[in-house]
């Protein structure tokens, strides 16, 4: 169904005259002007998003977070209309999701000179992998993880500093992410296999019902019309591991 701007599904963002959008971190950078420069799933939420506003005549905003965790919170408090992040069990519980939009997958990045070259030799004893807390990486790896241990830390950068220094063996977050950091530490080197994918969608609190079934109905079209695959080739995004959900 195409969403228009008479849609009695949207009749409380009509009325607010915006759809609020936020962003966590890595998902945006700070742009020089002092707003938000998005990278990896935020490029394809702001294209989506401004999409989606555009349709119902009403303005689009993006929202600054500084990690998936607190986004929830604040999605569920009402301080914007919706986020983009990985769709898991755990997540389901507390807030809705559209149905999938795209994913890519998880991998492991090591510092210059690990002994570790393949994903079968880092879960095990003695081995220390450093995440982001609350990110769909750490989530995935409490339910993979049995031998190695598992470091979180507040934000990526964190994370990162922590196999830089030395105090981990092992970073982990999506690959597309660590392609990034590896740049800024020579010699690193990202695993070939991964360990899992991040099915990511469109979330809002619960209780927003029509919101959600209008964002779903808005994202099935714009998969099937081709809207999102030219938004990941347009970025990039195709060569960072970034797929059209089925």
């Amino acid at each position: 169904m195409t969403i228009t701007a008479d849609d009695p599904r949207i009749v409380d963002l009509k009325k607010a005259g915006r759809f609020r959008l936020a962003l966590f971190l890595p998902q945006y950078a700070d742009a020089p002007d002092g707003g938000l420069r998005p990278i990896g799933a935020g490029v394809v939420a702001k294209a989506l998003g401004t999409e989606f506003a555009s349709r119902l005549g009403i303005e689009f905003e993006l929202v600054r977070q500084p990690t998936p965790h607190g986004a929830v919170e604040a999605l569920n408090a009402g301080a914007f209309d919706a986020i983009i992040l990985g769709v898991n069990a755990e997540r389901r519980r507390v807030i809705d999701f559209t149905p999938t939009v795209f994913q890519f997958d998880f991998a492991y990045m090591v510092p210059p000179g690990s002994s570790i070259t393949d994903k079968s030799q880092v879960d095990r004893a003695g081995v220390k992998i450093s995440v982001p807390v609350g990110h769909a990486s750490w989530m995935e790896l409490r339910n993979i993880i049995r031998n190695a241990e598992i470091i979180g830390g507040e934000l990526p950068d964190d994370s990162f500093a922590m196999v830089r220094d030395g105090t981990a063996d092992v970073f982990a977050l999506p690959r597309e992410q660590l392609m990034d950091f590896a740049g800024q530490l020579p010699g690193a080197q990202i695993l070939k296999d991964g360990f899992g994918y991040n099915d990511v969608g469109l979330a809002v609190a619960r209780g927003r019902a029509d919101l959600c079934a209008a964002l779903g109905a808005f994202t099935e079209e714009a998969k099937a019309s081709g809207l999102v695959q030219k938004i990941l080739d347009e970025g990039g995004l195709n060569e960072r591991g970034f797929t059209v959900a089925g």
